[in-house]
């Protein structure tokens, strides 16, 4: 189990992201009209403006149930090692062990 700290300042992060998303993709488009280069430079300068905790790219997907930020697999939200055991015990439907 991820310790608590880290799971909540994850959540913050995805609040904050979902917060200046429009405002970071409004400028963004604006970015790409834009052909002088003192104008470009004031939007980078805007761009930089909000929280670095609010960029998408700081985000870390986390394991549903354990919080662990390693090996996730999107399709289920869960980690490997918890996936893994969830096929073994046949929770999850349609899923199958592999063998060879």
């Amino acid at each position: 189990m991820a310790r608590k700290g880290l799971i909540q300042r994850e959540k913050k992060r995805q609040k904050l992201e979902q917060k200046y998303r429009l405002i970071r993709r409004s400028l963004k488009n604006e970015l790409r009209k834009v052909t002088s280069l003192s104008e470009k430079w004031e939007i980078y300068r805007k761009l930089q403006s909000p929280p670095r905790n609010s960029a998408p790219t700081r985000l870390h997907r986390r394991c549903f149930e354990t919080g662990r930020p390693r090996a996730n697999y999107r399709d289920f939200g869960l980690s490997g090692h918890r996936l893994c055991e969830m096929v073994h015990t046949c929770l999850l439907p349609g899923a199958t062990r592999s063998s060879w």
